[in-house]
């Protein structure tokens, strides 16, 4: 008798794409972490946004997800990696989203967090279904939403952004769209897209590139000037004493030894 094979069954992409005229959809899809920030996640949705952006057909990309969370921030068990080679594939990623000369269209009804968060505020339209929570929680962590400051700074008022950058708290659709993180909310995010996209697909290639090109400018301006320095902050943070503390208290659930408890 044969002996059995002792090798594992292959692992799925972390990044589902589906294509339908014009439009292609990436489903975040690593439910064993809820979707954090992976290196191959990273990859696997840098991959899809770049092929769709090369591509004459399409019109639109959807960024979108499985199960209860859209993402969950940077991968901790990855935390050992090289912080300057994380953070670097970080900004590629962001930078990739805003600089696609197609319009990139996040359908979330799930919780966003830290890094989660700079990706949907990369994309040029949000819907939020009612399901969807948003918090920048790098601070509780000893870290800084460095990079993601990149792509979330510029929607948010000034007001906003001082409140969810320092507290770390969890707001909902509603909150989020009033401080301009998302479009709109949606009961159901994907039927309320189906007018857009086919807006979309009645545009020609040059008119949606240039025309997009108008409204990211200036984010793409604060990526020249300041994304390195970012970059650079962010690897100097992760390798911190503090981080490891904070992203270790984390992963073992309970409070890190900086917690200020009331008696």
């Amino acid at each position: 008798m044969a002996p059995e094979s002792l090798e594992s069954p292959p692992v799925p992409p972390p990044v589902g794409e589906e294509r339908d005229a014009g439009v292609v959809t990436l489903t975040l899809d690593s439910p064993h972490n809820r979707n954090a920030l992976s290196s191959a996640l990273v990859a696997g949705v840098l991959d899809g946004v770049r092929r769709a952006g090369a591509d004459p057909d399409v019109r639109a990309v959807v960024l979108t997800h499985t199960g209860g969370t859209f993402c969950a921030g940077a991968d901790l068990t990855e935390a050992g990696a090289d912080p300057a080679t994380r953070t670097a594939q970080m900004v590629e990623l962001l930078r990739a989203v805003v600089e696609a000369p197609v319009p990139v269209v996040g359908l979330i009804d799930g919780h966003v967090r830290a890094g989660g968060m700079g990706l949907i505020a990369a994309c040029d339209v949000v819907i939020a279904g009612p399901r969807s929570t948003f918090a920048l929680t790098e601070a509780r962590l000893g870290l800084a939403p460095s990079i993601i400051s990149l792509t979330v700074l510029p929607r948010l008022t000034s007001r906003a952004a001082s409140r969810l950058f320092l507290s770390g708290e969890k707001v909902g659709p509603a909150e989020a769209a009033a401080y301009g993180l998302i479009t709109e909310t949606a009961d159901d995010p994907a039927a309320a897209a189906r007018p857009l996209l086919a807006s979309f697909r009645l545009s020609s290639p040059q008119g949606l590139a240039e025309t997009k090109k108008l409204t990211t400018a200036a984010v793409l301006d604060e990526f020249d000037r300041r994304a390195d320095a970012l970059a650079a902050d962010s690897a100097r943070l992760f390798a911190s004493a503090e981080a490891r503390e904070g992203m270790m208290a984390f992963l073992e659930k309970r409070p890190p030894s900086w917690a200020v408890v009331r008696g």
